[in-house]
This record gives structure tokens, sequence and C-alpha cells, in this order.
């Protein structure tokens, strides 16, 4: 069957998704209408094709025991030197991002593996581009916001063409009732995604 090359992330949704991607475009990165606008909760990750079915209930599972959460991203950000990247900042459900990506990398399921990086939930809008152009990026979407409430995370895979296509969208089991929430938190609650009133 041979391997197939996934992702795990969050879309950011429209009309934020294509304005954000056009923005991109526009600073002439060359990935920008290949990936989808999102935050990252497993990076690239080569699997075997014949793994899907026990990724997907995994994913499922991860999801089930989700809540919907406040997104809010404002400002931009950079890890250069370290990685030619400027990103917009998630300021409201990086906690609840990092709960997601240990769950989804969890040494118990199929997706387990070692990041090249600590995990910091972003926005991409320029990688790998001209210095001049990262700067431009960095300083045109200095006063950028965007606020949803998200209630799910996809899987996607990555084409032959180098293009990130969504396989499955996975829906947290809360759906959008506070009332699933658990009344009486314990430690690993408490980082859970949580619909907030």
């Amino acid at each position: 069957m041979g391997t197939v090359t996934l992702g795990v992330s969050i879309a950011v949704p429209e009309p934020y998704g294509s304005l954000i991607q056009e923005r991109r475009a526009g600073f002439g990165d060359p990935a920008a209408r290949s990936i989808p606008t999102h935050v990252t909760l497993l990076p690239p990750t080569e699997v075997d094709a014949s793994a899907l079915p026990a990724i997907e209930a995994h994913l499922a599972e991860v999801a089930s025991a989700g809540r919907p959460f406040p997104m809010r991203l404002s400002g931009t950000g950079t890890f250069r030197p370290l990685s030619p990247v400027v990103f917009i900042q998630v300021v409201e459900g990086a906690s609840a991002c990092m709960w997601l990506q240990r769950r989804v990398r969890d040494s118990s399921g199929p997706l387990v593996r070692e990041l090249q990086f600590p995990y910091h939930p972003h926005v991409t809008v320029a990688h790998g581009i001209a210095g001049e152009a990262m700067d431009r990026a960095y300083e045109e979407l200095s006063e950028y916001g965007a606020a949803w409430s998200c209630a799910s995370f996809a899987l996607y895979e990555q084409g032959a063409d180098g293009v990130w296509r969504k396989l499955h969208e996975y829906a947290f089991g809360g759906g959008g009732e506070t009332s699933s929430v658990p009344s009486q938190s314990t430690p690993a609650d408490r980082d859970r995604p949580a619909l907030r009133p």
C-alpha cells in the first residue's frame, strides 16, 4: 500500500482563512496555495497507508473527549533565527491546542512522534522566503485579529502535487453544550478544550 504523509490541524474558518492565504501568497510564499490556513496539531508525518483506519479511529476518540473552545488570533510573531517562519499568534485557545496535540501524539496511539521544536500553536503567514518579505509579513499583519468558536479539527493528506487536502473532519464530542463539561475538574480536565460562556 505504501506510505502517505498526513497532518492534523485546526482550520482557520472563512473569511479569515482565505484572507490569510491571500496575504501569504502576496508575500511570495510559494506554499501558500498548497496549504489551507491552519493551526497545526500534528506536523507532516509519514505513515503506512494501512494504518489509516487506526489513525481515524484514534482521532475520533480524541475529538469525542474534546469540547468546543474560543480561538483568538492577534498580532505577529516569528521563530527567526531558529526557523524562517513568521506567524500570527494564538492568544486565546493555546492551552486547548496544547491539550489536543498531546492526545493526537499520545504514546498509546498510532501517531506517536517526537517534535523537532517544542509545540507552539500559531498560524504561519510566511515560511522560508526572502528576509525582506518576512519582515513585511511581520509588519503588515501586526495589527491582524480574528476570533471564532473552534468546534473541530481535521486530518489532511499531502498529495503527490504537494497540496494538502482534507480527509476527514472530527467534531468535538461536547457539541456546543456546556453541560457536557465535567462539573468537577480533575488535573487532566483543567486543560481540556471547553466552551466558555
